[in-house]
């Protein structure tokens, strides 16, 4: 068990120890010999089979069906995952609707376990907004069956399971640098970011290090746009390699509110075009009911709009004032809040997800289907096939370097790759 580095950390005050180790203090770790010191400089090494880089629906899918996997084969396998928030799901803003069927596949008895999936879509609604007015139009999304849900939720709970299954998770760790091997062609893990820096970059007293996990696999599921991913894209022509075009972002914000109960709706979620936007902005609006008188709501816009000085959070705003949102928000309150960017390039800007020692997955690759607006069901469903590639990859590199090539040719044969060839049209007509 690597306690010393956990112990260090606790010490410096910047992140709670996992909880089979939150009964123990600084001191009483001192004394029983978990603690050593070392060279301010000198960076401590953890080694595992698997390293993943972020605790979202990608990476903790991953981490469970590694686990799934090193169980019914018995063949003993450790997996880390670190997580830059500072508690599993800090990071997860998502309005969401959510298509079950990765989970359906990853853990069948997710109802009878408890998952927090429970808000079945009732009512569907699509309108076109002028300044006054809400426009009914046919619904161009198939919601039946999904479910209106905290993404956040969703990933504390599947954090759990993984940890249930002895994966070892560390919140508060951002994966700050790449380590390649000698030759510098193969990923070998991450570094953490070092710990007790001024923002004049100097050093302060409880200046720590950071910390070296090396995996013989390691799998980025950072999000949209995550920089160790972008540096990898880059380093390994991942996007030449697959022919793929340019990634193409939006900009969403987001907040959840709490609503008067008489205006509440279980399960209705409803879609707008137009208004504040003009016709040279493509974007639109999401309105999610949860449970407990809760209500997602948003406006995400493409960041290839014209107009320079458009402000996407002031649209945001003026969204909130339309008549037909107004009164539903009125005498509500704001719980939470935040912004986050998605990928909306789709089939056509898909790169390579693999490079020697490991591959992307989840929004780092851009698996979002766009005409849907949804990730979470491809982001998990990717975590899983990387999970099964690196699995048979260990398995079989008995006298060779790991190699996760046959990850590439699984996306290609998977739904994923059906689904997002479908709509690989939607987003490029629009752009015209």
């Amino acid at each position: 068990m690597h306690l010393r580095r956990l112990a260090s950390v606790a010490r410096a005050g910047a992140v709670p120890l996992p909880n089979r180790l939150r009964t123990f203090s600084w001191g009483a770790l001192q004394k029983i010999g978990f603690c050593c010191k070392t060279s301010v400089d000198e960076r401590e090494r953890m080694d595992y089979d698997i390293v993943i880089v972020g605790a979202g629906p990608a990476g903790l899918s991953a981490a469970i069906k590694l686990k799934q996997l090193s169980g019914k084969h018995d063949k003993p396998l450790s997996v880390c995952v670190i997580e830059k928030g500072a508690e599993v799901g800090a990071h997860i803003i998502s309005g969401n609707v959510f298509e079950t069927r990765a989970l359906d596949e990853l853990l069948p008895d997710w109802k009878e376990q408890g998952a927090p999936v429970k808000v079945p879509v009732s009512t569907d609604k699509f309108w076109w907004l002028t300044s006054q007015r809400a426009i009914s139009l046919p619904s161009p999304f198939q919601n039946d069956g999904n479910f209106v849900i905290s993404l956040s939720e969703l990933v504390r709970w599947l954090a759990k399971k993984a940890e249930d299954l002895g994966v070892e998770i560390y919140p508060g760790f951002a994966g700050s640098e790449i380590l390649f091997d000698d030759q510098g062609g193969k990923v070998i893990g991450v570094a953490t970011n070092d710990m007790g820096i001024s923002k004049d970059g100097s050093r302060k007293s409880n200046y720590q290090r950071g910390v070296e996990l090396r995996g013989k696999l390691t799998l980025f599921g950072e999000g949209c746009r995550g920089s160790l991913s972008q540096k990898l894209i880059k380093k390994y022509c991942l996007r030449e390699l697959a022919d793929a075009q340019h990634q193409t972002y939006g900009l969403g914000v987001k907040e959840v509110w709490e609503v008067e109960k008489s205006k509440h709706q279980p399960g209705l979620v409803l879609h707008t075009v137009g208004w504040p936007l003009d016709s040279k902005t493509y974007g639109g609006s999401f309105l999610y009911h949860m449970d407990n008188c809760k209500v997602a709501v948003g406006l995400v816009v493409a960041l290839d709009y014209k107009d320079p000085y458009l402000n996407i959070y002031e649209e945001f705003q003026r969204f909130k004032t339309h008549p037909s949102i107004r009164s539903l928000l009125e005498g509500g309150t704001v719980l939470q809040y935040g912004a986050r960017t998605v990928n909306e390039g789709g089939f056509q800007s898909i790169p390579k997800p693999v490079f020697p020692g490991g591959a992307l997955i989840g929004c780092s690759a851009g698996f979002l289907n766009a005409p849907k607006i949804k990730g979470t069901h491809t982001a998990m469903k990717s975590g899983i096939l990387a999970a099964e590639s690196a699995f048979a990859t260990l398995m079989n590199a008995q006298d060779s370097e790991p190699n996760m090539e046959n990850f590439w040719s699984a996306l290609k044969d998977s739904w994923i790759w059906d689904e997002l060839y479908v709509a690989r049209n939607y987003r490029p007509v629009i752009t015209q």
